[in-house]
């Protein structure tokens, strides 16, 4: 059982940070093409949310609880992840130093932080406005 739980961990580890870097650049593509969606304030509060926590654990030197989690429970069991868990590890995980990923992170938080100032979301009182 825990190890079906330490996938389960891992694919929505995986969403998340799906979620991150497809966020910023379908915003990008639907500010381009005027798609109303991305002006969605929640979405975009949540997403600027999310890579901003990720910054801030990187700067600080934290590991992602959900690594940690999925990490234990595997440890717990002594079990190998399945063979879906080994394909999504290779997508999420790479063997690069921690500084490269500190980076990347700052970066992507401060491209949506920019992108939130040039491009902001719409309250609900706004929505019914054109661009």
């Amino acid at each position: 059982m825990r190890g079906y739980l330490a996938d389960a961990i891992l694919i929505v580890h995986f969403g998340i940070a799906c979620f991150i870097v497809l966020g910023l650049c379908l915003t990008w593509l639907g500010i381009a093409l005027s798609w109303r969606w991305v002006r969605n304030f929640w979405f975009r509060l949540i997403h600027l949310t999310a890579i901003v926590y990720v910054a801030v654990e990187a700067l600080a030197g934290v590991v992602c609880p959900l690594t940690l989690w999925e990490d234990t429970l595997r440890d717990s069991l002594g079990a190998q992840p399945s063979f879906v868990a080994r394909w999504v590890r290779r997508l999420l995980f790479y063997e690069l130093p921690e500084w490269v990923f500190t980076i990347a992170y700052v970066g992507v938080a401060a491209a949506t932080a920019i992108t939130w100032w040039l491009a902001p979301p719409r309250r609900f009182r706004d929505a019914g406005r054109s661009p």
